[in-house]
């Protein structure tokens, strides 16, 4: 078997949703057994491979969405499977910014699962750095010595942020001044990803297009002409 890492492009969007109801059943497993989930049997091989994934959870009220959780590995130190399996229980219990999840919670909440690319260095210069992040396709991580901060691609295109603005937030991601992206001893990648999440709890899963989340979030605002 490869044990190349796992390119988001390579994980067809069956494999997407598999990957979004294996996170919802880690959760489910560990309310009862307080245990990790083993590997399923039978899975596409490309899910045995090493792979970098979060998952981030939402409490789902209405048709309005809240963070109730999210936790990833940066780098593929785990087979696929094993990632989301894990960080799905994380996100659940012991994301810092939240209470432990409850089990009457499994029911108003949705599970999504981005799948990382490999980390790319940017330039060291500002403008080499703003010219090489686009917003929909990439998320950013920023380093500096033992400062490690990481925001996904859904972030800036949820909040609306222009490259820019970004570049700061994933600064004081790191607890780092906003604009240490300017300071060339301050190292930034940028990486892309493959996401899908459930429309609805334990609902269909579909795939997000984040380019296109955003094109329309700036026409909403008359930011950008249907024409452009």
């Amino acid at each position: 078997m490869s044990q190349q890492p796992v390119d988001p492009d390579e994980v067809s969007d069956a494999l997407g949703e598999e990957l979004v109801r294996i996170a919802r059943k880690s959760v489910e497993y560990y309310f009862e057994n307080r245990a990790l989930m083993p590997t399923p049997q039978g899975l596409d091989p490309l899910l045995l491979r090493p792979g970098a994934a979060f998952v981030t959870i939402e409490t789902y009220e209405g048709e309005t969405r809240s963070l109730r959780g999210c936790i990833g590995f940066i780098e593929p130190i785990k087979p696929l499977v094993r990632s989301v399996i894990e960080v799905a229980v994380e996100a659940a219990f012991n994301d810092p910014r939240f209470m432990p999840m409850e089990r009457g919670e499994l029911d108003a909440v949705t599970f999504e699962v981005s799948v990382l690319s490999k980390l790319e260095e940017a330039p060291r210069t500002p403008e080499g750095r703003k010219a090489f992040v686009t917003i929909g396709r990439d998320g950013l991580v920023v380093e500096r010595g033992f400062y490690r901060g990481l925001l996904l691609p859904e972030v800036p295109v949820e909040n609306m942020w222009d490259v820019e603005t970004f570049l700061s937030e994933t600064c004081i991601k790191a607890g780092l001044w906003p604009d240490c992206w300017y300071d060339e001893r301050v190292k930034v990648y940028r990486f892309r990803t493959a996401a899908w999440l459930e429309e609805r709890p334990k609902g269909r899963v579909v795939r997000r297009n984040l380019a296109e989340e955003y094109r329309k979030a700036l026409e909403a605002r008359g930011l950008l002409t249907q024409s452009t």
